[in-house]
């Protein structure tokens, strides 16, 4: 989507403020004895009390409201029975719909106690995805966020997941650009534009380079015992620098 008036960004903006609520909502209650299928009923309540709509499930027939990932799950994770477990690593993805205007984001964080290394994941995946948002602007050559993605992630010791990508969104919850790699792509010539919206969601990994979709036909986890972060938020590009749609 390209953004054209004032209308238009501030029912994006409406739409980021409601996913960015679920998500601290939904993260406060995030502790152990706790089941994923509570966490996703209070995200749908959160949507609910705002108008807005759960956009994995409008869209895709998602079996959830939001998607909620542990440990060696990356994303698209199912809420279901799991019982959060002490130190367990957790992704909570929010996605959703009002006035036909679409927001997405998503956060990773540890359940106490703390394991020093998964915190620093964390801070590090935070740290690239807002070194790269810092960088775009209108004219910026899109191949810069996965060349930003690679360099943050090889400099701070760690893989990048390069079978998930960030993409293009406004109108629905997927559109064009809707292949934004994570890594550098030399020869993609396009360029940014002033009122495109997209996300920016890198995927760092301990070691990891690619995940695999399970056998219930959503669920994307490691191949092996690395653990993954993923941070994401919507923007919108500029002249200047961007806008962040999905902030409290």
């Amino acid at each position: 989507m390209i953004v054209k008036t004032e209308q238009e960004i501030a029912s994006l903006k409406k739409i980021g403020h409601i996913v960015a609520l679920t998500i601290q909502e939904m993260r406060k209650h995030t502790r152990v004895g706790v089941t994923t299928r509570e966490l996703d009923e209070i995200g749908a309540r959160v949507l609910k009390e705002h108008g807005a709509l759960s956009a994995p499930k409008v869209t895709y027939d998602f079996p959830g409201y939001t998607c909620i990932s542990v440990n060696q799950e990356v994303a698209h994770g199912i809420p279901g029975d799991y019982v959060i477990q002490p130190g367990d690593l957790v992704n909570i993805d929010v996605s959703a719909q009002l006035d036909g205007y679409f927001a997405d984001a998503g956060q990773s964080f540890q359940v106490e106690p703390h394991d020093p290394k998964l915190t620093q994941l964390c801070d590090d995946t935070y740290e690239t995805m807002m070194k790269v948002i810092s960088k775009l602007k209108h004219g910026v050559r899109l191949n810069e966020i996965g060349k930003t993605i690679q360099q943050e992630a090889k400099d701070r010791g760690y893989a990048v997941i390069n079978n998930l990508c960030s993409h293009g969104i406004g109108k629905a919850l997927h559109e064009y650009p809707q292949q934004i790699l994570p890594y550098y792509e030399k020869g993609d010539k396009r360029t940014l534009k002033e009122g495109l919206v997209l996300t920016i969601e890198p995927f760092l990994s301990t070691e990891a380079d690619f995940v695999l979709q399970q056998s219930d036909g959503w669920t994307l986890k490691v191949p092996d015992q690395s653990f993954v972060a993923q941070f994401e938020h919507t923007i919108i590009i500029t002249k200047d620098e961007p806008i962040i749609l999905t902030v409290v």
